[in-house]
């Protein structure tokens, strides 16, 4: 069955990947951008089965403007996707207000927007699939990560809640982890804090073990994210890749042991 999307950050990385995916196999998307001329090429070869919009998802207004014209002009919406988002690198000490604000507005407030503004018209269907793009930084934190790792820990606890409040309903919420992928989250949409000379040994030791591993091509998560959005069961989490598995196992068997070892201390309050 052809399927509708809405999808934020579609003008490059993971979102217009899944973008270009869903449409090549004859699905509609209303694609999102803070520039919609990034997504005019889509348009141009796709015609009406592509919705080019613009929208600023930390706008909660224009988040709501956009999911709704989305509906109106399809009929219905069967996938949302909170892909809009972005790094910000730098030590917590570091971060400026505007810049925690700024980062926490985007990665959360601008997913629980368009969820919002989404959930209405699920609701009404009685069917809908939200994916929320989070990461492995949402489950496990790293150096140079605090405000990214806040953002995306905010909206797996989120999501994890909205899971059982509208499951009942008929809708489904799947936040996607990806590990390293070829994308320009590091790179040209990145934000990086003024550095404190003391933090360096910190930030070294993080580039050093960031330069073992070779990114992957996030090309192929297109076929997984197609068969995860016609799953009739998906799941609460998936990781994208087999990086994740074993630094998530990690992190939560040193959580477990950590509680463990001082069950006794605990055990007094």
């Amino acid at each position: 069955m052809t399927k509708t999307w809405f999808i934020t950050g579609a003008s490059r990385g993971f979102g217009r990947i899944w973008a270009e995916a869903a449409l090549a196999r004859g699905d509609r998307v209303a694609a999102t951008a803070r520039d919609p001329q990034t997504l005019r090429d889509l348009a141009d070869t796709h015609g009406d089965r592509v919705l080019p919009l613009r929208l600023d998802v930390t706008d909660r207004t224009a988040a709501f403007a956009a999911v709704r014209r989305a509906a109106d002009t399809f009929g219905r919406l069967d996938v949302v996707v909170n892909n809009a988002g972005y790094g910000l690198f730098g030590m917590v000490e570091e971060t400026t207000e505007e810049q925690a604000r700024r980062q926490l507005d985007t990665n959360v407030l601008g997913a629980l927007w368009v969820t919002q503004a989404a959930l209405p018209v699920m609701r009404a269907q009685g069917a809908g699939h939200i994916v929320q793009v989070s990461s492995i930084g949402g489950l496990a934190a790293f150096p140079t990560l605090g405000l990214y790792n806040a953002s995306k820990w905010a909206l797996e606890g989120m999501s994890e809640a909205l899971a059982q409040e509208v499951g009942p309903l008929g809708v489904h919420v799947t936040l996607v982890e990806p590990g390293p992928y070829g994308t320009d989250w590091s790179g040209a949409s990145a934000v990086h804090t003024e550095p404190l000379a003391a933090y360096e040994p910190v930030r070294e030791a993080r580039r050093a073990g960031a330069g073992a591993r070779a990114p992957q091509d996030p090309r192929v998560t297109a076929d997984v994210v197609l068969e995860l959005v016609d799953t009739d069961e998906p799941p609460l989490r998936l990781f994208l890749g087999t990086y994740p598995y074993p630094v998530v196992e990690a992190a939560y068997r040193q959580r477990l042991e950590t509680w463990e070892a001082w069950r006794p201390l605990a055990s007094r309050a």
